[in-house]
């Protein structure tokens, strides 16, 4: 897939480049992106929550009334789960949801999450550029030369620069990441994919490294 390389400016800048076939020109493999997003999310979790049980509540142990001749029913403790003010019965507890995927298939996931913005047009290749400061009317002016100012974007830099970072990191609908960090969620979540030049070299040289 050929694509123009465009300027900061929105301008074609008269050079091209070809995105590589086996990264982005593959048939996208569904159940990878599944299992990756899923790890991604469930990695997001605390897993915090907890319900008191049982044993962990406060009230008497004392049995409630006899345990025949009242023509209710059995009632053994004030703390059970089918009284109102009682316990949980089965309640979550702290713990942990992430676990782990092969290298191989988390890479297959974001290839096949690439192919899918290539396949839409949905991918903008941009020349090199740095800032001198962090300063977010630059980003923005950016973003607006390119007629992405309404769009969810995803900017992915070769290197962490710390003055572009810090310019979109105020924008809500505006990400900024490096070819290293970049993951499926991130990818399928952005209406737009923006990527400078020279992280182009570094997708290929990660991917080929996994492979």
């Amino acid at each position: 897939m050929e694509l123009a390389i465009l300027n900061t400016q929105g301008a074609d800048t008269g050079r091209k480049v070809v995105l590589s076939q086996d990264i982005f020109g593959i048939e996208p493999n569904d159940h990878a992106i599944y299992l990756d997003i899923k790890q991604f999310l469930a990695n997001q979790r605390q897993g915090t929550h907890s319900a008191l049980e049982k044993s962990q509540i406060s009230g008497s142990t004392k049995k409630l009334h006899r345990q025949k001749g009242t023509g209710g029913s059995r009632k053994g403790s004030i703390k059970s789960g089918t009284r109102v003010g009682g316990a949980r019965i089965f309640g979550p507890r702290p713990r942990d949801y992430s676990f782990k995927l092969n290298k191989k298939l988390k890479q297959l996931a974001r290839m096949s999450a690439f192919a899918y913005k290539a396949k839409d047009n949905n991918i903008t290749v941009l020349e090199n550029f740095t800032f001198d400061s962090a300063n977010t009317k630059n980003y923005i002016n950016i973003l607006s030369n390119l007629k992405l100012s309404n769009a969810k974007t995803l900017l992915i830099m070769a290197d962490y620069n710390d003055f572009i970072y810090k310019s979109s990191r105020n924008l809500p609908r505006t990400k900024v990441v490096t070819v290293s960090d970049v993951n499926t969620y991130e990818i399928l979540d952005a209406q737009k994919v923006i990527l400078i030049e020279n992280s182009l070299g570094v997708i290929d040289n990660l991917f080929n490294k996994i492979k």
